[in-house]
């Protein structure tokens, strides 16, 4: 998809989500919501898993600790916005150090380790009782307003939250740094012959990977006003939002957006109407998508052009 193509594609999404307050009910807006924090969330991800090619599985940690912090910071009186950003600069910093360390390993020893972050994170906020809540959770300070109005408000925060980490996306796609992503994934040996700080450049894109997820995960738990380990800390939803990177076209700008919407609509309607076998029927036509387009939703345009090309 061409520069111009993608922006107005972010555009026409954004504005689309945006304005479903004016005709929506609730469930709705919460699914719009919920579309906008998994298009950040998959977004997120892509600097690592997409561009880079490393199959992480610690979004689920950055979302986690990103709710705890912020939760922690509001129960002690710091407006929900500052806490907001303390939850993103802390996991950020906690991500860059992290980094230095997990990116020495590569393929599916990187994948295995990255699920072993979200686990230590998870068994340690668990056993951290006196600041963490422990296995109880914490309550988060309640925003006073009707439900429609606080749903509206997330609605707003994570439409925001999307928008910055395509903005970000974007200007790493166009830079010096999405080059070097890029030639990592393709052969991270020659790039490093090549002169370019295989190292750095890796550490940064996990980085990236980790702010936004914060953020969300900080937004996600004063949404909800409650959060606990199991629920802050799932394998799950890791695993479905590298699903819905690959879903939608892992690497590219808009990609990642495209196939979280796709996925949660898909889940949506399944749930709606396969109350038994929704995860069973969802799992299949995801494994049929990804497998039949291996390039994502975005390679479905290309394909049948060539394949009525052919036909001609």
């Amino acid at each position: 998809m061409k520069p111009l193509a993608q922006y107005a594609a972010i555009i026409v999404g954004l504005v689309l989500l945006g304005t479903t307050p004016l005709y929506a009910d609730n469930y709705i807006l919460r699914t719009a919501a919920t579309v906008a924090m998994y298009g950040a969330l998959a977004t997120s991800w892509n600097f690592i898993g997409g561009f880079t090619g490393y199959p992480s599985f610690s979004t689920a940690a950055f979302f986690g600790l990103g709710a705890y912090v912020g939760t922690i910071c509001q129960r002690n009186g710091i407006p929900m916005g500052v806490a907001w950003t303390i939850a993103t600069v802390s996991v950020a910093a906690f991500a860059a150090l992290l980094g230095g360390i997990i990116l020495r390993l590569r393929g599916h020893y990187f994948a295995i380790g990255s699920i072993a972050i979200v686990e230590l994170c998870r068994l340690i906020v668990s056993s951290w009782s006196d600041l963490t809540g422990g296995g109880d959770g914490l309550n988060v300070p309640l925003i006073h307003a009707s439900p429609d109005a606080v749903t509206r408000l997330f609605l707003f925060v994570m439409l925001g939250i999307l928008a910055a980490s395509l903005v970000v996306t974007i200007i790493v796609d166009r830079s010096r740094l999405g080059f070097g992503l890029r030639c990592i994934h393709q052969n991270e040996d020659a790039a490093a012959m090549v002169g370019i700080n295989t190292t750095a450049y890796k550490i940064a894109a996990y980085t990236l990977s980790a702010v936004f997820c914060a953020t969300v995960g900080a937004a996600y738990a004063s949404w909800t006003g409650y959060i606990d380990p199991t629920d802050s800390f799932q394998i799950v939803m890791t695993v479905k939002v590298a699903v819905m990177a690959i879903l939608g076209g892992a690497g590219t700008v808009v990609g990642p957006a495209l196939g979280a919407a796709a996925f949660v609509l898909l889940e949506e309607v399944f749930w709606a109407n396969f109350i038994d076998w929704n995860r069973a029927i969802l799992g299949v036509v995801i494994v049929l998508l990804i497998f039949f387009l291996p390039g994502g939703l975005l390679s479905l345009r290309a394909r049948l052009r060539r394949a009525s090309g052919g036909a001609a």
